[in-house]
């Protein structure tokens, strides 16, 4: 008997019949799973960080005397941990979502296409959890804060204007009124402009009759406390600089390295390759 030949039409194009695999374009399963990944992994990251002083930013007004070196060292880590967390979820999307059966480079763009969804829902999944931790601490700091500060002064400034309003002579505590006057005078003084010379001459008469000091300790005294709010504004203004500029370069190299990491997890899953799971163990690829 001979076997006659049957003709068989090539495969269309379309998705791979996988159990469970949706034949849509864009495979939403996989990419939230990637964005929880990649968020996770960079919250722990992040929490390490704090715990040893690589922070963004701190509750405590102490953090504008951090050091440059102590901001580039912090601004390093963030893009690190960034790349790195996107970097995984996107390849753990290219490489659990359906394949397709259509052009290599048809497949590699809608590969790396999952990974920018992934990083775009990471981004907005961290600037929600940024925000409602933002809202938490300004809560939780006026409701604890001092009515001294709650009736307009500053609690940037709040040290500047204990010690511009420090006495022996005085035991009771400055008016707020007159304490949140300073604050904003205070605040005009560290801008980039000079403070114009009746606002100084206006706060010295005002720690001159706060504190009972002479006229010309207390020009001094506001002349020396002026000069370190100045000089703790700069150093936190560079501080903020360097991390902000960090956050964004972080930012835009892990879109780009989703992209990449989504293509790569999407080889892996078309060649069949699975990376060893245990030591000692031999992976082979099939032929």
């Amino acid at each position: 008997m001979v076997d006659v030949p049957t003709y068989r039409e090539p495969a269309a194009a379309g998705p791979v019949a996988t159990p469970g695999g949706p034949p849509s374009y864009i495979h939403w399963g996989p990419v939230f799973a990637g964005a929880l990944v990649a968020a996770a992994v960079s919250f722990v990251l992040m929490t390490f960080a704090s715990a040893v002083g690589l922070m963004i930013a701190s509750p405590s007004p102490t953090w504008r005397d951090t050091s440059v070196w102590l901001a580039i060292l912090s601004g390093v880590w963030i893009i690190l941990v960034t790349v790195g967390a996107f970097a995984l979820g996107g390849y753990i999307t290219g490489r659990v979502r359906s394949s397709w059966r259509t052009s290599p480079d048809e497949v590699e763009f809608r590969d790396g296409a999952h990974g920018l969804l992934v990083w775009a829902l990471g981004v907005v999944l961290g600037a929600a959890l940024l925000w409602a931790t933002a809202s938490t601490l300004t809560a939780a700091n006026t409701a604890t804060s001092s009515p001294r500060e709650t009736a307009g002064a500053s609690g940037f400034l709040a040290y500047e204007l204990d010690r511009l309003f420090r006495s022996e002579r005085r035991l009771e505590p400055v008016a707020a009124d007159v304490r949140a006057e300073a604050s904003r005078i205070l605040t005009k003084g560290i801008g980039r402009q000079e403070l114009p010379s009746e606002d100084r001459a206006h706060l010295n008469r005002v720690v001159a009759g706060a504190t009972g000091l002479p006229a010309a300790d207390a020009e001094r005294r506001v002349i020396q406390v002026l000069a370190e709010a100045r000089n703790s504004t700069s150093r936190a203004r560079r501080t903020a600089v360097i991390l902000g500029f960090a956050a964004a370069a972080a930012l835009a190299a892990a879109a780009a390295a989703a992209w990449f990491a989504a293509g790569i997890g999407g080889k892996h899953r078309d060649d069949e390759f699975a990376p060893p799971l245990r030591f000692g163990r031999v992976v082979t690829r099939p032929v």
